[in-house]
């Protein structure tokens, strides 16, 4: 089979652990033997070790260019080590975030600039791009009303409603920016309406 890479991308809280496991019950029947999960920044042992650097909530000093920095480092580890050898072996691959993120996150909230963010991980992702993405689209203060009722906050987790209203409009302006790839869902609707729906842009992709 051909190898598929879907990224799921959104507000913290806005439920894409729940709907990975779904597409991947899906993709099962669709005939993928081995699915691979991964989720970023992770996802190898290194790239989890800079995940705990970029998260360390003690690290509020961290500068913006060494933020979107470290998540290029990591990403690229992953690239390498994950998903190109997955893709290349006829995989699915589905990803809790990618490149996308650090455009809304580094590039938009904090305004490092869109295209400069992409710039930066160029060389990261070399030339792999997801042929879908899923964009849980969730109002801010939904999202992280959620997750602190479900663990302690990490460094990015602990920023203002203003950054998080950022992001949340970020990943709204780069759903405009990238409609034929970037799928927008109200992340609010039940959980088997937002899988139905995703089920139907894969669908959609599986055909090509």
């Amino acid at each position: 089979m051909q190898g598929i890479f879907i990224s799921m991308e959104g507000p913290d809280g806005s439920g894409k652990s729940t709907q990975i496991e779904l597409l991947k019950a899906y993709l099962e029947k669709k005939g993928y033997d081995e699915i691979i999960i991964t989720r970023e920044p992770g996802g190898t042992v290194i790239s989890e070790a800079i995940r705990e650097i970029i998260l360390n909530k003690d690290y509020s000093e961290m500068s913006y260019m060494t933020e979107a920095l470290l998540y290029a480092s990591a990403r690229a580890q992953l690239v390498s080590q994950v998903i190109k050898p997955a893709l290349e072996a006829g995989k699915a691959v589905i990803s809790d975030r990618f490149v996308d993120s650090s455009a809304v996150y580094q590039g938009m909230a904090r305004g490092l600039g869109v295209e400069e963010t992409y710039n930066i991980n160029s060389y990261a992702i070399q030339g792999i791009m997801p042929q879908l993405t899923i964009h849980m689209d969730l109002p801010a203060k939904v999202g992280i009303s959620r997750k602190k009722e479900q663990a302690e906050l990490d460094r990015m987790e602990l920023e203002t409603l203003e950054f998080h209203e950022k992001v949340a409009e970020g990943y709204r302006e780069l759903a405009r920016r990238s409609p034929e790839r970037i799928k927008s869902i109200d992340a609010t609707q039940d959980i088997q309406t937002i899988h139905e729906i995703i089920v139907k842009y894969v669908e959609e992709i599986l055909k090509k």
